[in-house]
């Protein structure tokens, strides 16, 4: 195995999310195609913990500060050990020092990705460090092209989403059903994120007071904005009405329980990967005018968009969607091939294998 390329990521971030999701998933497909991996990140990384349990390498750096002297010497000194041929970047701080490390130590291919759509403080670093930018939408391409980085260095390449993975099932759709208590008659509206402020729930929160009774809403995910959200749901008077599952490794059994989708994030996001998740159910959909999140939805067959915090707009769309829940076997089949010719993991592995063949990482 020595002889095989070495694929090196890093990031800054102690937390878990869509993109330490995205992190861990290239780990996963490039090592299952013979490429060496390893991961470089800060102690007491949920990331490190999840990638030491499977087996990757991990090594710390402390990428708190890139003014940080030491951490820069240990970070070039384990460049020069690993010998990697390609590295990539995820957060600010890891991106401007291993990005700038890696380039001092002649790392072939130096990537970025880029996960969230809002604008960079400086384009300095991605102009200056990396050989390529992968860019997790189309919307955040143009926004980076926009602020002076070339685009010619930009992939536009969202996350990769196992379509074999997230499929209808008739059992998981009755089992958790039966275990949260919806009955046959109630119309089950999810929402699959990690609780934060920008993923909207407030305002599902909101809407849900404004519908009958038998609409009951399901949040699946966990994170810290949980308080916040369970006080919006008490202010709206909704609580009888709402499921909150917390942290799942199972989101899939959950969206087969569902009869709508209520995507609601707001700002700063790529393409959500649970947005990608939902839409292979093919399930009638409201989502709120979010640039990256309209990319799919030429492929999406019944949905409604709305303006995050309108009310009214909102409570009118569920109901004209809940009016015809019957599932349409044939359009779903159509929805998901061609969800999964450009949004699924086989699609994000091609992608990063052909950039990585250009800039001559190739497996022996």
């Amino acid at each position: 195995m020595s002889g095989q390329p070495l694929i090196v990521h890093t990031d800054w971030s102690r937390s878990w999310g869509g993109q330490e999701i995205r992190t861990l998933t290239e780990l996963r497909e490039m090592r299952k195609l013979g490429f060496r991996t390893a991961l470089i990140v800060r102690e007491g990384a949920e990331l490190a913990r999840r990638c030491g349990a499977e087996g990757f390498a991990v090594h710390h750096i402390d990428f708190s500060s890139k003014f940080n002297l030491c951490a820069w010497l240990e970070l070039l000194r384990l460049l020069r050990q690993l010998r990697p041929a390609v590295v990539n970047t995820h957060s600010s701080e890891d991106s401007w020092m291993a990005g700038a490390a890696a380039r001092l130590c002649g790392v072939p291919l130096v990537a970025r990705t880029r996960h969230v759509l809002e604008p960079v403080s400086s384009s300095f670093s991605y102009r200056a460090f990396p050989h390529v930018i992968f860019a997790c939408s189309e919307a955040i391409t143009n926004q980076l092209a926009g602020q002076g980085v070339p685009r010619r260095k930009i992939v536009t390449q969202s996350t990769g989403i196992d379509e074999e993975r997230f499929r209808f099932s008739a059992r998981d759709r009755e089992e958790v059903r039966r275990s949260c208590g919806i009955a046959d008659t109630d119309v089950l509206i999810g929402n699959v994120a990690f609780l934060r402020h920008y993923k909207g729930h407030e305002f599902i929160a909101r809407t849900a007071a404004a519908l009958p009774e038998q609409f009951k809403f399901m949040i699946v995910g966990g994170g810290n904005g949980r308080a916040l959200l369970e006080e919006a749901i008490t202010k709206a008077g909704a609580q009888e009405r709402f499921i909150l599952t917390g942290h799942r490794e199972d989101p899939e059994r959950y969206f087969s329980a569902m009869d709508l989708i209520f995507f609601s994030s707001y700002e700063t996001e790529g393409i959500s990967q649970s947005f990608i998740q939902g839409l292979l159910y093919g399930l009638p959909l409201l989502a709120c005018r979010t640039p990256s999140i309209l990319e799919p939805l030429e492929f999406v067959r019944r949905h409604r968009l709305v303006d995050y915090g309108d009310v009214a707009a909102a409570r009118q769309a569920l109901l004209d969607l809940a009016g015809n829940l019957e599932r349409d076997e044939e359009a779903v089949r159509l929805q998901r091939q061609d969800i999964a010719a450009k949004y699924g993991l086989k699609r994000m592995v091609e992608n990063i294998l052909s950039v990585y063949s250009r800039h001559g990482v190739h497996l022996p």
